[in-house]
């Protein structure tokens, strides 16, 4: 077939790369004019590196060390035997009940989605799309955050935590005061591990009471405090958590929000209007089980805590200032090397760590805790570094 060639490519229909053509005329398909514009101004969220190669230490995506509850596995198996051919539970109620009685809740007061990076998102919709007004969350923290303001075409306001990396409670309320679409946080916070009291949290939750506080507790099993027990009493409160850290089901794809029926019912309305069965009978079914298991739970996440203390006292001896973490990862750096550098070199020794460019924390590291064997991988490699 004859045509004009594409970029000075000659056509050829063998090619997994030719043009489409419509009228004998060839059209380009590696283009962006086809995007809506605001897809075209987007900065998507880049995710931890994903190890193609046999023999990493992946210590850069804070997944936990640890495999889930031998329960969860004997659960989806069972789950799989039968109904797939169905439907899932759209209202996924037992799941929901579960949580909701492990946490002294009601279902009504519960929801759940594929993981909490699609519940943080439906809560980013439902809730702070407020013309006029900005969203309030710190400029150290989970970067998701800044892409659904960008998606939902929110207003950001990026409140700078203070020189110990620290959230800034005082100016967050003293900004809130004036008017705001809501205030979004983590807690302990990402990627510096850092916790606030609940005495912050109410500081917060008092000061926009009209407006939705958000806050992101990923990583509050390893140590933190949750906004759980103040549900009941904050009607703006709205605490997300996930299955994917202590509970070992990252591959899963499980995540809850807790709040009071109000807010339940604002995110149903946004996930009923984009995929009304998010949780398929297998997440379901493997994550009643994880949340069931209570002894696996318990045992693995102290463990994850008693490697993390160990790990800690180890960088520092290696010269690392480490700042102080609730989580399933610490956040460190050393003064006389460059961490992109050190994260070059660990990944050549066959270690995996997470290091962001961003100014503010550009020399360091973020590195998720492993098995005491990786950890121990992870200092020898260091020490050979140094």
């Amino acid at each position: 077939m004859e045509g004009l060639a594409v970029r000075g490519e000659t056509p050829s229909s063998e090619s997994p790369n030719s043009p489409i053509t419509r009228n004998n005329t060839f059209m380009q398909t590696d283009t962006p004019a086809f995007w809506s514009p605001p897809v075209a101004k987007l900065q998507p969220y880049v995710p931890g590196e994903q190890p193609r190669i046999a023999g990493l230490i992946k210590l850069n995506t804070n997944e936990n060390p640890y495999p889930p509850s031998p329960a969860v596995l004997a659960a989806i198996g069972e789950a799989a035997a039968t109904g797939l051919e169905r439907y899932p539970d759209p209202e996924s109620l037992a799941l929901r009940q579960t949580i909701a009685t492990r946490h002294g809740l009601q279902p009504d007061q519960v929801f759940v989605g594929n993981g909490s990076d699609e519940v943080l998102a439906h809560a980013f919709s439902a809730f702070f799309r407020q013309p006029g007004q900005a969203l309030l969350f710190p400029d150290v923290t989970y970067s998701f955050y800044r892409v659904y303001t960008q998606l939902f075409d929110i207003e950001a306001e990026l409140m700078p935590v203070d020189e110990a990396l620290r959230i800034d409670v005082d100016a967050l309320v003293e900004r809130a005061a004036k008017g705001c679409a809501g205030i979004v946080i983590a807690n302990p916070n990402a990627p510096t591990g850092i916790g606030l009291p609940l005495s912050d949290i109410e500081r917060l939750l008092r000061a926009c009471p009209d407006r939705v506080v958000l806050v992101d507790e990923a990583y509050v099993d390893f140590g933190g405090t949750s906004a759980l027990s103040l549900v009941q009493q904050y009607p703006n409160l709205l605490v997300a958590q996930t299955l994917s850290k202590s509970r070992s089901l990252a591959g899963l794809r499980v995540g809850f929000a807790c709040g009071q029926a109000v807010l339940i019912e604002g995110l149903t309305r946004v996930k009923d209007s984009f995929n009304s069965y998010p949780i398929d009978r297998l997440a379901s079914a493997g994550a009643i089980a994880a949340m069931e298991d209570e002894a696996w739970f318990d045992q693995t996440r102290h463990d994850v805590m008693q490697a993390r203390d160990m790990l800690r006292g180890q960088l520092q001896d290696l010269g690392f200032d480490v700042l102080p973490s609730e989580a399933n990862f610490v956040f460190a750096r050393h003064p006389k090397h460059d961490a992109a550098q050190l994260a070059a070199a660990l990944r050549e020794r066959a270690v995996l760590v997470r290091h962001f460019k961003q100014p503010r924390i550009a020399q360091y590291l973020r590195i998720s805790i492993g098995t005491p064997t990786q950890c121990d991988a992870l200092v020898t490699a260091l020490k050979a570094i140094l």
